[in-house]
């Protein structure tokens, strides 16, 4: 009789551990990373997550060489740099607004402007000086500073909400710093966020290392669809309402998955059908264009490239290979990260005009 009591404990036991597990794994799926939920409302999303290739050696043994003054100074006066110590990055995108008639609205409207989170080591102290002394003005808010530094015709917003953990923002108002630092400040509930997020991260898979959710053509009745022209001039035609969802995992190669969520079969199939027609006709031109045959890295990541239907979305699915991937890796950067981070803006200064390499 003890024997069959103590066997039921352990039942029982394994059936509260198997569901506390399931438990977990579905709320995960519904609940995206916090850097993600503080985040404002916004047209579109991107999520990054280093620490699983941080801690597998992939990326911050050897951080490049800084070349750009600037950044060198934030870096030796902060102690922070993005490459070695960047654990997790949040961004959101607001796209330009535009009227009733379809005209921009609103200065300096032609561009996007965003909104970040970025999660690492840094030392606060250090960080906040150094934002203090760009700073011409400094706004209290929840008892947290918030500097102002202009930048290029904008006004570049940064908070520091904890340790280890900032909020950027170069929106034309304070309210979405503003907004950030509330849902900090109510600990990010689990089930919050942007509603973009709240509404599609569930199709994120749970091992994803990177993730994006963007509404890329407007529902709105009169509204213009979205046309994306792809390399050669390829138009990609998105019907009102389209919703993509992106994700890259990191297994013994990276995974790359994009989703497009349509209002109807009929418009999946016109996505799927015009993402077919571009790979034919990129896979033949790239042929072609290489007398010597493909590079075999280049050519097995461009053949595992497949887009298909699925009831009312197109899944493009590919798998990228550790030769395709350093070989980009091998490629020159194109330029060093900016010295605030929500200075990532489109309008970008005019490059100096060099004789030579650049001095450190």
């Amino acid at each position: 009789m003890r024997k069959r009591k103590i066997t039921l404990l352990v039942v029982v036991v394994l059936l509260v551990v198997a569901a506390a597990i399931a438990l977990a794994v579905y709320l995960r799926k519904l609940a995206a990373p916090e850097p993600a939920r503080l985040l404002p409302n916004a047209d579109a999303f991107i999520y990054l997550d280093l620490k699983p290739l941080r801690t597998a050696g992939l990326i911050g043994k050897n951080p490049p060489t800084i070349t750009d003054p600037e950044y060198a100074q934030f870096v030796h006066e902060t102690g922070f740099q993005f490459e070695r110590d960047l654990d997790e990055a949040a961004f959101a995108v607001h796209l330009p607004k535009t009227s009733a008639t379809g005209a921009q609205s609103g200065q300096d409207s032609q561009y996007p402007r965003f909104s970040e989170i970025f999660v690492g080591h840094f030392d606060t102290t250090r960080v906040a000086d150094y934002f203090r002394k760009m700073s011409p003005n400094v706004e209290h808010y929840r008892d947290l500073e918030i500097f102002s530094i202009p930048l290029e015709g904008r006004t570049v917003r940064v908070a520091l909400l904890g340790v280890g953990i900032a909020a950027v923002s170069n929106t034309e108002g304070p309210q979405a710093i503003h907004g950030m630092i509330d849902k900090y400040k109510e600990i990010a509930a689990p089930f919050g966020g942007p509603t973009l997020v709240k509404d599609y991260y569930r199709h994120v898979p749970l091992t994803a290392l990177a993730w994006s959710i963007a509404r890329v053509s407007p529902s709105a009745p009169g509204k213009n669809s979205g046309l994306f022209v792809l390399p050669g001039g390829y138009d990609i035609f998105f019907p009102p309402g389209t919703v993509v969802v992106a994700s890259v995992r990191y297994t013994t190669g990276v995974h790359v998955k994009a989703e497009a969520f349509t209002t109807g079969e009929d418009d999946a199939r016109r996505i799927t059908e015009q993402a077919n027609a571009f790979l034919t006709i990129f896979r033949s031109l790239g042929q072609s264009m290489q007398a010597q045959g493909p590079d075999p890295d280049v050519k097995a990541f461009f053949d595992s490239l497949k887009v298909k239907q699925d009831h009312d979305r197109a899944v493009l699915t590919a798998d990228v290979p550790p030769g395709f991937i350093k070989k980009l890796l091998e490629e020159p950067p194109v330029s060093q990260a900016p010295l605030v981070p929500g200075g990532q803006q489109p309008q970008q200064k005019p490059a100096p005009k060099k004789k030579g390499p650049t001095r450190k």
